[in-house]
């Protein structure tokens, strides 16, 4: 999931050539614009995903000019617009987390569980997970869920949020540190998988 290694032309090529062909960004939709849905659709649901996917490659073309050429890989880049379009609707995030907290059924849940792998697969485990998430901080969440859901490592999570390393470090390990205490032992597949993520970059 890790970009463009191996590919005769890297994403930053890509972006470049752009600025003189538009029409070239198009090929960097084609290769990202999949994980870009799959990541904003667990976080805010299948519907707010096409809306945030279509907006962070209208942003990212728009900005274009702007993206550093020496990292050849965009996704890090692509996954920080949009994080700060999906924090944008924080609160509908964190009412969504918090209504299958409740009630163990809401519309974001069918995006963890009909796609995703073990992390967020147990039943058993969504109300007191998707509790934890909804207390966490925004800050704290996306580096959680980036590393998690995203499959980003240290660096490219701090090229996502531009932030440095060590605070993607802090708020990886305090976030882990919640999410294991609301989960309480309940699912511990759950909970080792929170803590390989910690070990993860």
């Amino acid at each position: 999931m890790n970009g463009s290694s191996g590919r005769p032309d890297e994403d930053a090529s890509i972006i470049a050539g752009s600025l003189e062909q538009p029409e070239l960004f198009g090929e960097l939709y084609h290769r990202h614009a999949a994980d870009i849905h799959r990541y904003a659709a667990r976080r805010l649901g299948e519907c707010a995903a096409e809306d945030i996917t279509a907006d962070t490659f209208l942003a990212a073309f728009r900005t274009r000019a702007r993206y550093d050429l020496a990292r050849p890989n965009a996704q890090p880049w692509l996954y920080g617009i949009a994080a700060n379009l999906i924090g944008k609707q924080r609160r509908t995030e964190v009412r969504a987390l918090r209504a299958l907290a409740r009630t163990h059924h809401d519309p974001v849940a069918e995006s963890w569980t009909d796609r995703s792998d073990s992390r967020v697969a147990a039943q058993a485990a969504q109300g007191p997970l998707a509790g934890a998430l909804a207390g966490l901080s925004a800050g704290d969440r996306h580096v959680l869920l980036l590393v998690a859901w995203a499959d980003l490592g240290y660096q490219e999570v701090a090229e996502a949020l531009s932030i440095p390393v060590g605070t993607v470090r802090s708020r990886l390990n305090r976030a882990r540190k919640k999410v294991r205490i609301a989960l309480g032992g309940v699912d511990p597949t759950l909970v080792r998988d929170f803590q390989e993520v910690a070990g993860h970059g």
